[in-house]
């Protein structure tokens, strides 16, 4: 804080007290003034007699302003420009205030501009003897305090100004007059009988007056206005706070409700946020420009008052309020507004907001600020702050405050409209591309629960986790979850590509290393392929996949994995393992490769298949994920959608870190009561008992209607093992909701689908399978292939042997 430089002299010259400004003007520090006598800094013999003068002028009541020249601590003489003040007693001395600044060589001082250091200077100055009482203070401290001097005189300081921090200031100046020690600059806010409606801040300086007996008499101090640069510094450190805490997620109603938390109280004592509801769907809204009641939803609301009931409308409903005689043009074009005194009885609130009329007055809102939040071109609703209990009412600058508060709001609230646009596109689009429906067949009970991350900044809420349940030949059936990098649309169609990808892999009846070996090799060419689209490439690159095969005819399940957690495998009466499957490299790496593992298991075991999102998180490591998701599956008997719903609150209430998905299947076993094996020599003469047999078979299971097209079927098949292969043939019947014929021979030769001429003799047994059967294909197996056929049954017979499937939840 600037100031003059001030000594106060005491009884027989001695100076007993000494300002930080003195010291700047002489050099002298205040252990060597303070109880000395000022005659040590006069330089001409007649200076003593010329003091003397002055203060017997003084004593008549009167000020006295000159030059005079003194002597600073380095011997150099200074010219000062000096005014001294009335006398006043202090512990019972007579005291003067002397004020005191360098002469300019340059200038002529007037003895007005003297007077002012003690009247008209913004610096309001006082002297408190030992008690801390006033005994004197200057025009302009009785001014800013709205409080006459003759009502200070006498008195201490929390007597005559009850708006202030009284106790603190004058524990402060005890603390001056007890350690002798000055405090210069203390900054402090209170009210004042001056301007009782607004807040003030000050600057203070304290420091003791000493006598020549080196006896404190008291304290005096120097204290200036300093409101405008204290409100400066408030909107600055209020815009910095808002820029950390609006717009932390990519959650429109979070956002909205964070700009009301900025605001109330720094700014207002009522602050709501009403968006319009077009934005809440990540729309740009569209409405009449006439509109007098634009239809918005109160997304943020925040008072000083505990619930704010001076709320018309609550958190989640419906408004239409505009400030008075506009519309929803407003919105789109007007300015933001302040309307400094509200008043209730006004004809206007009266009529069109009898119920806000009835606010005002309850809880006395006397001032509004209304500003429309835009940005980007694009209307998002308004922001309305009010006063109550600050008396003050909103100025010029609280407006200019609250339109940067709001468009920075309005900034972050249009990033989150987006980002929910594009996370509902990605979203459908994830489930449009995800199984709407899952069957496993007759040997697995299958169920699955997705949950989608939570929003965050930077991305997150829809990822590419996928999974699929693909019938395959020979009632097996596979099961595969994967997880491709990052969020978003991008990460959904690498997605719904690796899916498409793997399900044809599927159908060429792969086993699972080798079907990951080929989409490796896809991945690469993808990587390839979208050189010029990083984001897409980078999607594909690192993507994890677990393929698994699982025959219930045998009871085994084989499995291969890219980078992806091990799948948990839990027996029929509770034991929880995670097999330790050769862990192959991320996709799209090339070079390395994958490795198979086989088990059997036990009928009604459980195969849990699940993304990283489920055991992984920044404050759990996946061992632990894991052990949780192994107690919670840990659950002999229970509903498989009951063991997903179990899996998946582990990660607690709200949205997950990451994408989860969680794949369940039930294992069954079919019998022999549902197969049949036999075995012939390679000579054509067996064709006739292949056909015979197979008619038998199906009497025994009551398919005889299918007897006659199985027959050929088999027939066909056979007769091609013969003559295309060497070796025994192999002919395997399996009843389910299909019946399929199975030809196996030692030949890796892949069949051919012809179409022959008119006149060919051959070549018409695949084209004659294929239009006869419902599916048909070829597997590889390690000793030669196997040719399947499926044809369409009837619903099972009553006294049918096979549990009823669990309900399937996808």
């Amino acid at each position: 804080m600037a100031s003059a430089a001030t000594v106060v002299i005491g009884p027989g010259g001695t100076v007993l007290g000494w300002t930080r400004a003195a010291e700047e003007l002489l050099g002298y520090p205040a252990t060597e003034v303070v109880g000395r006598s000022a005659a040590m800094l006069l330089t001409a013999p007649g200076d003593r007699l010329r003091a003397a003068a002055v203060a017997r002028r003084c004593r008549t009541g009167a000020s006295w302003a000159g030059t005079a020249t003194v002597r600073s601590r380095d011997g150099r003489r200074v010219e000062a420009q000096l005014r001294v003040s009335p006398p006043f007693s202090l512990d019972d001395r007579e005291c003067f205030l002397v004020s005191a600044g360098e002469r300019q060589l340059s200038h002529t001082v007037s003895e007005s501009v003297l007077e002012g250091l003690l009247t008209r200077s913004p610096i309001g100055m006082a002297v408190m003897d030992a008690e801390l009482r006033y005994v004197w203070m200057n025009d302009t401290l009785e001014r800013a305090g709205g409080v006459p001097r003759e009502q200070r005189l006498g008195r201490r300081l929390s007597e005559v100004l009850p708006g202030l921090d009284a106790e603190r200031l004058e524990a402060l100046m005890r603390e001056v007059r007890d350690t002798r020690t000055p405090l210069v600059d203390h900054e402090y806010t209170g009210w004042s009988w001056a301007d009782p409606q607004r807040l003030h801040a000050y600057s203070t300086s304290f420091f003791p007056l000493v006598d020549d007996e080196d006896r404190v008499m008291g304290v005096c101090y120097l204290v200036m206005d300093v409101t405008d640069r204290w409100e400066a510094r408030q909107r600055l450190a209020l815009i910095n706070e808002a820029s950390g805490r609006i717009g932390s997620t990519l959650d429109i109603d979070r956002t909205a409700q964070e700009l009301a938390d900025v605001a109330v109280p720094s700014l207002a004592d009522f602050a709501a946020v009403d968006l319009l509801e077009p934005v809440l769907h990540g729309e740009e809204p569209a409405f009449l420009p006439v509109d007098p009641r634009p239809l918005m939803r109160r997304c943020g609301l925040r008072s000083v008052r505990e619930g704010a009931p001076e709320a018309v409308a609550r958190l989640g409903e419906q408004v239409g309020f505009l400030p008075p005689h506009h519309n929803s043009r407003y919105l789109a074009d007007g300015d933001a507004m302040l309307i400094p005194s509200l008043d209730p009885d006004d004809e206007t609130w009266a009529r069109e907001y009898p119920e806000r009329a009835r606010t005002m007055r309850e809880f006395g809102l006397h001032s509004l600020l209304a500003v429309p939040l835009r940005a980007r071109g694009v209307v998002l609703g308004q922001a309305i702050f009010l006063r109550s209990r600050n008396p003050a009412p909103f100025v010029p600058d609280d407006l200019l405050l609250a339109r940067e508060l709001v468009d920075r709001a309005a900034v972050c609230v249009d990033n989150a409209r987006r980002y929910s646009r594009e996370r509902a596109a990605a979203l459908a689009l994830q489930r449009s591309l995800l199984p709407r429906q899952l069957t496993g067949g007759i040997g697995l009970d299958v169920a699955s629960r997705y949950l989608p991350a939570r929003i965050r900044e930077g991305g997150g809420g829809v990822g590419g986790d996928w999974f699929d349940v693909i019938p395959l030949s020979g009632a097996r059936a596979a099961l595969v979850v994967g997880d491709v990098v990052g969020h978003g649309v991008t990460a959904a169609v690498t997605m719904g590509r690796l899916r498409t990808a793997v399900r044809t892999l599927a159908d060429m009846e792969l086993p699972p290393e080798e079907l990951l070996a080929h989409l490796d090799d896809w991945a690469i060419r993808v990587i390839e392929e979208e050189s010029g689209d990083q984001a897409a490439a980078a999607t594909v690159l690192g993507a994890t996949c677990l393929y698994a095969v699982y025959d219930p005819i045998t009871r085994r399940c084989t499995l291969a994995r890219a980078g992806h957690p091990p799948p948990a495998i839990v027996t029929p009466d509770g034991d929880v393992t995670f097999p330790e499957l050769p862990a192959g490299p991320p996709l799209g790496l090339g070079g390395l490769p994958f490795e198979p593992a086989e088990f059997e298991l036990p009928e009604g075991s459980l195969i849990a298949l699940y993304s990283d999102g489920l055991v992984e998180s920044p404050d759990q490591d996946i061992d632990t994920g894991m052990a949780r998701l192994g107690r919670a599956l840990a659950r002999p008997g229970r509903p498989l959608d009951e063991l997903c719903t179990a899996a998946t609150e582990i990660l607690g209430p709200g949205p997950p870190f990451d994408d989860v998905t969680l794949l369940l299947a039930r294992t069954h076993a079919l019998t022999a009561e549902r197969v049949a094996s036999f075995e012939f020599p390679s000579d054509p003469a067996v064709v006739a008992q292949a056909r015979a047999r197979t008619g038998e078979q199906l009497a025994r299971w009551g398919l005889a209607d299918l007897a006659m097209t199985a027959e050929l079927l088999v027939s066909e098949l056979v007769t091609n093992a013969i003559r295309y292969a060497s070796g025994p043939v192999r002919l395997r019947l399996i009843r389910q909701s299909v019946l399929t014929c199975e030809v196996a021979d030692a030949s890796s030769t892949s069949p051919r689908l012809r179409h022959p001429r008119t006149l060919d003799e051959g070549g018409r047994g695949l084209f004659l399978v294929a239009q006869l059967a419902h599916r048909w294909g070829t597997r590889y197996v390690g000793d030669g292939k196997t040719i399947w056929a499926e044809l369409d049954v009837r619903p099972a017979p009553a006294g049918d042997d096979r549990p009823a499937p669990e309900p399937v939840a996808a």
